[in-house]
């Protein structure tokens, strides 16, 4: 909103200093400060709302050490993080642009489908929560229509370079048109671009799109699942999800922008550039939400977070194009998930075979097996984050490795 008032303050009445909103570094900044400052702000009167009214976690005695002593504790937090996420994207995002629609939609929509969980956890008593079918079903939802939009709408291009150059005012001027594509990035392969059109031929030009769609409902379903898996203990999903957010912003300021695009031949996307101010209010939503959630935790951010975090992060990888590097980027998401299927997927097969069911870690996911060999969980935290840390470092590294 303030973009749109500050553009016509600079168009009207050439204003000083209004047109410093043209620039997404400095939008992109003020989203950041802005996120990290409502979350330290509202994150005291919302923890204290929660408290009042008695929200808080029933915790399932696990036989971790310190585990019992967290009963009670606020959950549902992830409230802090959607609105430090909304309220400054609102204001400092074209708010008219596809991909922020879309990226405010996913927020609101998982959101809401991790409050209700929490709800019937917390006010119903039902430690289950929403049943997993309607998790899914909202999953599929959403996914349905981010793949729908990514593959139909108008605004959804890349930009295809002609070959054609021409010489103006002493430089080399190379032709373009803005087509309709859904390529994607392959990471360390040089001309690195992959059109799922071409992979997706098999299927015939009236069904690529249902392909496609399926695949992006994987990608959000895979991403949301993880994080939610993530968030065991004290900082983890938060900050994780921070690192990846920062990762995922400097793409899409890349991307966004021809001089950059073309330095490093990687693909560039019109109207791109107004994600990095929502990855910026996303990093900044993050470390805020950090204030209270870190060790030890004041507020727990609940499925109302995590899932929103896992979908957010899904959709930013699906719109700069690098739903890829997903694995990578997303290491330990996938490490902790995969923790979870292997736990479960060998105990069931020892106990067919032998009859008696053994475990690979001495609990799932991961952290767990650590807390159970008597790892102080800041530590365990801090490892993980290094660990996303150096993930994110070789995915940045794929701009240059190939």
């Amino acid at each position: 909103m303030l973009y749109y008032l500050f553009d016509y303050l600079d168009r009207e009445y050439d204003l000083l200093g209004a047109g410093v909103f043209q620039y997404i570094s400095f939008r992109a900044g003020m989203a950041a400060f802005v996120s990290l400052f409502i979350a330290i702000l509202i994150g005291k009167r919302i923890i204290n709302f929660l408290r009042r009214k008695q929200v808080g976690e029933d915790i399932r005695d696990l036989g971790l050490e310190g585990q019992m002593q967290k009963k009670g504790t606020p959950t549902m937090g992830g409230i802090i993080i959607i609105a430090a996420i909304i309220i400054p994207v609102l204001l400092f995002a074209q708010i008219d642009n596809i991909y922020v629609i879309l990226l405010l939609i996913t927020t609101l929509w998982l959101g809401i489908i991790g409050f209700l969980d929490d709800y019937i956890k917390v006010f119903r008593k039902n430690k289950k929560g929403l049943a997993g079918k309607f998790k899914v079903v909202g999953q599929i939802g959403i996914g349905l229509i981010v793949g729908l939009t990514l593959y139909f709408h108008e605004d959804v291009t890349v930009r295809s370079y002609t070959g054609e150059v021409r010489m103006e005012n002493n430089e080399i001027i190379r032709e373009y048109e803005d087509v309709k594509s859904n390529r994607t990035t392959v990471p360390f392969v040089k001309n690195n671009e992959l059109s799922y059109d071409r992979i997706l031929s098999f299927a015939g030009d009236d069904f690529t799109w249902m392909f496609y769609v399926l695949i992006v409902i994987f990608i959000i379903t895979a991403v949301s699942n993880g994080a939610n898996i993530t968030d065991g203990i004290d900082g983890l999903a938060a900050g994780t999800s921070a690192i990846i957010g920062l990762t995922l912003a400097i793409f899409a300021y890349l991307s966004g922008r021809v001089d950059f695009s073309q330095y490093l031949n990687i693909m560039f996307i019109p109207n791109l550039s107004e994600v990095v101010i929502f990855c910026t209010a996303f990093v900044g939503a993050c470390i805020g939400f950090l204030w209270y959630n870190s060790y030890p935790a004041q507020v727990f951010m609940g499925d109302t977070g995590s899932l929103s975090l896992g979908g957010i992060i899904a959709v930013i990888a699906l719109v700069v194009r690098k739903e890829l590097m997903i694995p990578l980027l997303c290491g330990v998401f996938l490490i902790e998930n995969l923790s979870v299927i292997l736990q479960v997927s060998y105990f069931k097969y020892t106990k067919r075979k032998y009859g008696e069911g053994r475990r690979i870690f001495k609990m799932s996911p991961l952290h767990h097996h650590y807390q159970m060999q008597n790892m102080h969980e800041a530590k365990i935290v801090t490892r993980f984050w290094m660990v996303g840390i150096l993930l994110a470092i070789m995915t940045l590294a794929t701009l240059k490795l190939r």
